[in-house]
């Protein structure tokens, strides 16, 4: 078995939720780690998956919005301070993958499937080295996790959506 490490100059781990039910705010975690343990990243079906996010790293582009994202309203990075996710099922369709696995937010871990595209391979002319390409995306719902806050609008909505919706550019190279 081979590992491949994400390279987190070339990948984003973003996530976006609707605020006050009309406009997406999105941020991403700036501090996480991705691997992949394989005979062959381009055929995985055999793979293990691990990730993990430093929940501080939390970065929306506002100071005031991301502190009360680690504060006590929302992920509590001083008592929950990383979301990991580990697989126990890939499938393979094409260059589509289905990654299911158990995903933990605050100690809360629910089953989770990640579709992910494979893009290909290339030389990285820096480093001579080839990297592997993927992205993909899911969906949950932050209440199913604890992250429970919110604030019910004149309206009728609510401040902040319960689906999150995650989005992953990845780029890997063998460790």
């Amino acid at each position: 078995m081979t590992k491949f490490v994400a390279d987190n100059a070339h990948s984003e781990v973003e996530f976006m939720v609707k605020h006050m039910m009309v406009t997406k705010v999105k941020g991403t975690f700036d501090d996480y780690s991705v691997e992949i343990t394989a005979d062959d990243i381009e055929d995985f079906e055999n793979a293990k998956v691990f990730a993990k996010a430093n929940v501080a790293s939390i970065n929306t582009g506002v100071a005031d919005r991301d502190g009360h994202l680690r504060s006590g309203d929302f992920f509590e990075t001083d008592t929950y301070p990383e979301i990991t996710f580990e697989s126990s099922n890939i499938e393979k369709s094409g260059t589509s993958y289905k990654v299911t696995g158990d995903l933990t937010i605050k100690d809360v871990t629910k089953e989770v499937t990640v579709e992910l595209d494979y893009n290909g391979q290339a030389v990285d002319p820096m480093s001579g080295s080839t990297v592997y390409g993927f992205e993909g995306k899911f969906s949950l719902d932050r209440e199913a996790y604890g992250l429970t806050w919110n604030q019910t609008l004149e309206t009728g909505g609510v401040l902040v959506s319960k689906e999150v919706k995650i989005s992953v550019e990845l780029q890997f190279r063998e460790a």
